[in-house]
């Protein structure tokens, strides 16, 4: 079985997390609410490919990060995704590639599309809230 690895980035401002809604246009899961990530490179590690797909999705630099879990992604691909937690970054959040981002209550995962984005966040609060 063929693994696409991928790294989510969970970014958590008062209470809020932020959330994209994806284009339409997008091969891979079109339309949903997520958390915001994308695919590891060949030859970049995890930390790597967070900190391209931060800058490249959001205009931003993580400046302390931290490792939440990884969980299992059935779409058009089957994914692995690896979710961290971006405990600060630099730079003004700008959407870069997305439909929209915007911020939600952390305490209402269920407005997530997938469900290990809403496992990932109840894994966040179970460790770091």
């Amino acid at each position: 079985m063929l693994f696409y690895e991928c790294v989510s980035f969970i970014l958590v401002d008062d209470e809020k997390v932020l959330l994209e809604k994806r284009r339409e246009d997008k091969e891979i899961d079109p339309g949903l609410i997520m958390i915001p990530g994308g695919h590891v490179n060949d030859g970049e590690t995890e930390r790597q490919a967070l900190d391209r797909e931060l800058f490249e999705e959001l205009g931003v630099k993580a400046k302390q990060s931290e490792y939440v879990c990884t969980l299992i992604h059935k779409t058009t691909e089957i994914q692995k995704i690896h979710y961290y937690w971006v405990c600060s970054w630099e730079g003004k959040i700008q959407n870069f590639e997305a439909a929209s981002v915007f911020w939600h209550p952390l305490s209402d995962a269920e407005r997530l599309d997938i469900i290990p984005d809403r496992i990932a966040l109840a894994e966040y609060r179970r460790l770091f809230s």
